[in-house]
């Protein structure tokens, strides 16, 4: 199967916002007794188009929050981003999680569920139809989102492909 080649950017000086998607508590059982970690998958973005997600592990809550950021500014990529929403509708899938992601009108909002909704805010599209199918778990949502808007092509590009004008692209 072909990577894709995400739009990756380098964290930098960007200022980024993070959020919480979930947080699991894992216990194992030894010999001594039980011995509980956690893991925390978080999300960072600019609120302008870039975004990112990571996964981080630790004996405590917060070291664990802290290392998902650190993983998350390593996953950064670059989302387009037109007057608030997206180019084009765009389905992607990720394990038993498929995600289905179109551009609505200004005005509209976030209508997405969970940990949907913590990317697409992150990444700074203010008004998007998002559904998710399949699995409900966070982790495969969270990274079919981003496969889903890794693919997402801005109207530029495309017209240079084609070699026609920017309104034909919109109009057919």
């Amino acid at each position: 199967m072909a990577k894709n080649s995400f739009n990756k950017v380098k964290a930098g000086d960007l200022e980024l916002k993070e959020k919480v998607v979930a947080i699991n508590r894992v216990t194992k059982t030894t010999k001594g007794g039980r011995t509980f970690s956690f893991s925390a998958l978080v999300v960072v973005g600019n609120e302008n188009g870039v975004v990112g997600h990571g996964l981080g592990k630790a004996k405590e809550v917060q070291q664990a929050i802290t290392k998902g950021i650190d993983d998350a500014k390593k996953n950064l990529i670059k989302v387009p981003v037109m007057h608030g929403t997206i180019p084009h509708d765009q389905f992607a899938k990720e394990g038993a999680a498929k995600v289905l992601i179109k551009p609505a009108a200004h005005g509209t909002g976030v209508i997405a569920g969970g940990s949907m909704r913590a990317v697409l805010e992150s990444a700074g599209v203010t008004d998007v139809l998002a559904k998710s199918l399949g699995s409900a778990n966070p982790h495969n949502v969270v990274k079919a989102t981003f496969k889903a808007l890794g693919m997402l092509r801005e109207p530029i590009s495309i017209a240079k492909t084609r070699g026609i004008s920017l309104k034909k692209v919109f109009n057919g």
